[in-house]
């Protein structure tokens, strides 16, 4: 299965559905699919949900914020729901192949081509955050768009993240950010009397001493007493512990539930925590799960036999007779991993007590580590083309003499790609070396690791670069590109 990312973006727009119309119609695009919309008139919002690849998704989100801009007004605006933005909220939501580093980064170059596009300020949130304080949306979205406009100005704790001091006039601004996927999880008890759903709710949500991950209040619907809940992180706290805890508090006040709903979508994994819950199954693991193995195994993301089966075919390649994939194939792969290794470590103190005071450098490093990744791993197949470039090129022109000119320039982006990975790989050197400092102890070994890595790939790839070099003659190439040679051994 592809890479996959959800998008949840909330418009401040629910009664006019034609504007809500032209607002999908400016996300649509290849490899994005439109899983839901809602509109409520009340709140005066609608919330759209799309799945597909992440650089598409992100685009699209993009596009929707530019339509959104063009057709609301907030100055006319009035709803129940808070709202800062005509699009108010653009939060990523891992789904496959995805972590939530990635969506870190992802929310980040979409906060920032957002602002370029549209000079529509932008702040992070959740994960995506800085600043710890910055990690609620409620903190960043205090006193509305009506509220900031003036403060903003003023007081630099208002300061978006991308953009000037100053809210758009008539869309605000928007909050972009990474979360995991959010549950909204209702339980229905055998009372019409709210209070008690009321009484359940608050012993169950987290800012009153509850489960952590929960969210809850207590409402009247068809007739019967709703406790309804927000499930922030079903990993964490699962919705099997969720239902169990509300059937015992329901207990206390002589009722139990009759029947719970999921509005909108639910995690496949969700459920499979649920199963392992009450069937109480020893060693479970999804990988038991018929469909995900089969999946698996067809996708390339698994193969039966562990870790090594995961990496045997790639090495296998590297020691077939063939030029390629070669060595710089294996230094890109190599800063890949140094750049997993890095992501890993921060990854495992991020949102510790411990570590609180390095949130911040904690999220950049994890932000950035991801975007290394991906293009470490892009170049271990542009490495090989670029090799298969220069080769045919080469036969070309044994027959074409005319054709030198590309076999020097299908060489120049030969020399281009082992050059952008040595650079990459010294940038997360750096990165994975500034954690030290920053991370437990415990996993010096690993940081240390992750540096070798990073040092072998960028030995590896400046020898490729070097290689090169001797069948190229433009003088202010090769110039330039000694230089960056130079920069990246300093």
């Amino acid at each position: 299965m592809p890479a996959l990312v959800e998008c949840v973006p909330n418009f401040s727009e629910g009664r006019d559905k034609s504007r809500v119309d032209a607002i999908i119609e400016a996300m649509k695009m290849d490899g994005v699919y439109l899983l839901d919309r809602e509109m409520d008139a009340d709140h005066n919002r609608c919330v759209i949900t799309l799945v597909g690849d992440p650089v598409n998704v992100a685009e699209a989100a993009i596009r929707g914020v530019g339509k959104a801009a063009e057709l609301i007004d907030l100055t006319k605006h009035a709803g129940a729901h808070p709202r800062l933005g005509a699009a108010d909220v653009i939060p990523f939501i891992p789904i496959e192949g995805v972590t939530l580093e990635d969506c870190v980064a992802l929310a980040r170059r979409t906060g920032e081509e957002i602002w370029r596009r549209y000079k529509v300020p932008v702040y992070l949130y959740e994960a995506a955050a800085r600043t710890p304080e910055r990690q609620n949306l409620e903190n960043i979205r205090r006193g509305q768009f009506e509220g900031i406009r003036e403060d903003i100005k003023t007081n630099p704790a208002r300061k978006p993240d991308f953009g000037n001091a100053e809210l758009h006039p008539t869309a605000g601004a928007t909050v972009v950010g990474a979360r995991k996927f959010l549950v909204a999880y209702n339980v229905y008890l055998n009372t019409p009397d709210v209070d008690i759903a009321k009484k359940v709710a608050k012993s169950i949500r987290f800012s009153n001493g509850g489960l952590r991950y929960v969210k809850g209040m207590g409402v009247p619907v068809r007739g019967l007493a709703q406790v309804s809940m927000n499930l922030t992180d079903t990993d964490q706290t699962s919705i099997a512990r969720v239902f169990e805890y509300v059937k015992r508090e329901a207990a206390r006040y002589g009722v139990m539930p009759v029947s719970s709903e999921i509005v909108g979508l639910i995690p496949k994994k969700a459920l499979e925590d649920a199963a392992e819950w009450f069937l109480q199954v020893e060693n479970f693991d999804s990988s038991l799960i018929l469909e995900n193995r089969l999946a698996a195994v067809m996708s390339g993301k698994m193969a039966v036999g562990g870790i090594r089966a995961g990496v045997e075919p790639f090495i296998e390649q590297l020691a077939a007779p063939t030029a390629a994939p070669g060595g710089g194939c294996a230094s890109a792969a190599t800063g890949a991993m140094a750049a997993a290794l890095g992501s890993m470590v921060a990854g495992m103190s991020r949102g510790k007590k411990a570590y609180a005071q390095h949130e911040r450098q904690l999220s950049d490093a994890l932000a950035r580590l991801a975007e290394l990744r991906e293009q470490l791993k892009a170049s271990i197949d542009a490495d090989a083309a670029s090799f298969n470039e220069v080769m045919a090129a080469f036969k070309k022109g044994k027959n074409h003499p005319e054709a030198q000119a590309e076999v020097e320039a299908a060489t120049k982006k030969a020399t281009l790609v082992p050059l952008t990975v040595a650079e990459r790989a010294g940038e997360v050197r750096q990165i994975v070396e500034s954690l030290r400092p920053l991370t437990n102890p415990k996993m010096a070994s690993d940081l240390a690791v992750g540096v070798a890595l990073a040092n072998a790939a960028i030995q590896g790839a400046l020898a490729n670069v070097e290689i090169n070099l001797g069948d190229i003659k433009d003088e202010a190439f090769l110039a330039d590109v000694r230089q960056r040679v130079t920069d990246v051994n300093a």
